[in-house]
């Protein structure tokens, strides 16, 4: 019995320092991100904005819709980011396009299991996804001028 607490508190242990350790990770992925060359940002901003993702289904789990919303936010933002750079750079259009896609579909998986009340912003992310997902699209099948 004495041996299951002890691995109990072990356990917490790691998990505690592990989720210190992600959220330092992410400050030194989104500096990073900002500092690297163009053609790599693209790649960089998309995981941020996975990573915003998961935080924020987390969150919305444990019953932090505040600090949710937030989160949510920042997967907007950051989408938007590695958009805008895979459309400057021209490199990564596909895999930044099926990333969106997948976040937002995440986020309608989200927003399902929501109160009415809270479902609000996460609509309007997933549309704001689904948008800049139809541009990519849109810029990779373009005949014209690109």
């Amino acid at each position: 019995m004495r041996s299951r607490g002890v691995l109990a508190l072990i356990v917490f242990a790691l998990v505690c320092l592990t989720s210190g350790r992600a959220d330092e990770a992410l400050d030194q992925l989104i500096k990073r991100a900002n500092a690297a060359p163009e053609h790599q940002k693209a790649a960089l901003y998309t995981d941020i904005a996975e990573r915003q993702l998961q935080a924020a289904d987390g969150l919305y789990n444990s019953g932090q819709t505040e600090a949710a919303k937030a989160a949510v936010a920042n997967v907007v933002t950051y989408s938007e980011k590695a958009a805008q750079a895979s459309a400057h750079s021209a490199s990564r259009l596909k895999q930044t396009e099926i990333a969106l896609r997948k976040m937002a579909a995440k986020l309608r998986d989200i927003q399902r299991s929501l109160s009415y009340d809270d479902q609000k912003p996460v609509e309007e992310a997933a549309n704001r996804l689904e948008k800049l997902r139809t541009d990519l699209l849109a810029r990779m099948f373009n005949k014209g001028e690109k």
